[in-house]
């Protein structure tokens, strides 16, 4: 287990993560650091604990503000074509590949469902 030195706030504080972790904890300790100077510089005088409240409740709005955005939509990848069916056309393949023909569709009508029902 690593142990990292973060400032946050003008201040330094030892953090313990998992060996490798340790570039990513310096990145979030600097997201914090700056919503800690923003709120210095919005409202001068708070304490350190509420300056760290509102630095933590500035970062959960942009993440609420993120999670309600809807997701973009990709379109779903061309379908490759089948290989050319042999002489005579076997019915039962025919049947078989619109099966799944029929599943891909009703697969892609689930995934707009539920990308609007979240919308």
């Amino acid at each position: 287990m690593a142990e990292v030195k973060i400032m946050v706030g003008g201040r330094q504080y030892s953090v313990h993560c998992r060996d490798g972790e340790e570039p990513r904890l310096q990145q979030l300790a600097g997201m914090m650091s700056d919503r800690v100077n923003q709120v210095k510089t919005g409202s001068p005088g708070l304490t350190e604990v509420r300056q760290l409240l509102f630095a933590g409740l500035l970062l959960a709005d942009t993440l609420a503000e993120q999670q309600a955005r809807p997701a973009p939509v990709t379109p779903a990848p061309a379908p490759t074509p089948p290989p050319p069916a042999p002489e005579p056309v076997d019915e039962t393949e025919t049947l078989a590949t619109l099966a799944r023909l029929a599943e891909r569709v009703e697969a892609l009508g689930d995934s707009l469902a539920a990308q609007l029902a979240s919308a």
